[in-house]
Order: structure tokens, then C-alpha cells, then sequence
């Protein structure tokens, strides 16, 4: 073999090369690294997982899943500004309560997906699938992530808080 036909052969090996690792990261950016989850960031992050128009927990009313237990949508009539966000509410009396201790109520790991957290990185929380332990509120991407997580809820909050100030943008 020539000089000329080994270094093609080195060109086109080292080319089809690039093909497969360009591919294998437009693969995961579009479907992320597992079953789907839509990845966030992996490192400096916002604190709130709010939507474009800056709205936390998708409009849905903090307070309520303490008062409440279950998932309540806020509205614009009832808001509160915290954490370069805004938080809507059900009524006056659950602003009020949130903005006297928002810590008491915010979702853990700023409202992104729990799991994802613990895991090392960040995909969006889906308000409608949560869970309070020990008075806190913690979000998971969908149901099905949701049920992972509860396998091992104390190993999985345990994980996520080591993780999560590397993550967020202080």
C-alpha cells in the first residue's frame, strides 16, 4: 500500500469517526441520557425552574400541596416575586404564607425533576407529579421517574442534596 492510499485510508477512518460521535451527541441532545428526560444543564443553572416567561412550578400554587395536598393552579391575580421568579397562588392567604417563608415551600432543588438531581443533572419538575417528606416538596419529570424515585426516596435526597449545589448558579 502507498503512502497516498494509507494516509486516505487514516483520512476517511478518522472521518467516519467524527460521523458516529457527532451523531451519538445529536442523539442525546435531542432525547437525553435516559428514557427521554429533556436535560436542562448540567452545571450553572438557575436556582428556579421557571418557563420562559418566568413563571415557577408552571403557575402552580406552592402553598397548596402543604395546605391543600394536592396540585392547585395559581393565578396572575395572586403573585409573588422570589428568586428572580414569579410564584402564582390560589388566594391572597397562600401568597401571603409564601412570601413570609418561601423556603418552607418552594420545591426542593429550585422545582426541577428530583431524580434527575440526584443523578447529577437537570431535567424539568412536572407539577403534577410530587411528593412532601418531611415537610418538603420535591418534583419529578413524570410519573414514571416519579416511581424510581420513591424505590429509595432517603438514598435519592441524600444524592441530590450533594449534587445540587454544584449544579445551580449562585
Amino acid at each position: 500500500m502507498t503512502a497516498k492510499v494509507k494516509n486516505m485510508v487514516v483520512y476517511l477512518a478518522g472521518m467516519i469517526g467524527m460521523v458516529v460521535v457527532v451523531t451519538a451527541v445529536v442523539l442525546f441532545a435531542l432525547t437525553g441520557p435516559v428514557r427521554g428526560y429533556v436535560v436542562k444543564a448540567t452545571v450553572g443553572i438557575d436556582p428556579v425552574n421557571k418557563t420562559s416567561a418566568g413563571v415557577a412550578l408552571k403557575g402552580y400554587d406552592a402553598v397548596a400541596y402543604f395546605q391543600e395536598g394536592k396540585a392547585v393552579p395559581g393565578t396572575k391575580e395572586f403573585v409573588f416575586e422570589w428568586n428572580s421568579a414569579e410564584w402564582r397562588f390560589s388566594s391572597a392567604e397562600n401568597r401571603d404564607l409564601f412570601a413570609k417563608s418561601p423556603e418552607k415551600y418552594a420545591p426542593q432543588y429550585g422545582g426541577y425533576c428530583a431524580w434527575a438531581v440526584s443523578r447529577g443533572y437537570t431535567a424539568d419538575g412536572d407539577p403534577k407529579t410530587w411528593k412532601v417528606v418531611d415537610g418538603k416538596l420535591y418534583l419529578n419529570y413524570n410519573a414514571t421517574v416519579g416511581k424510581d424515585w420513591e424505590k429509595d426516596i432517603p438514598g435519592n435526597i441524600t444524592n441530590a442534596d450533594k449534587n445540587w449545589p454544584k449544579l445551580v448558579n449562585k
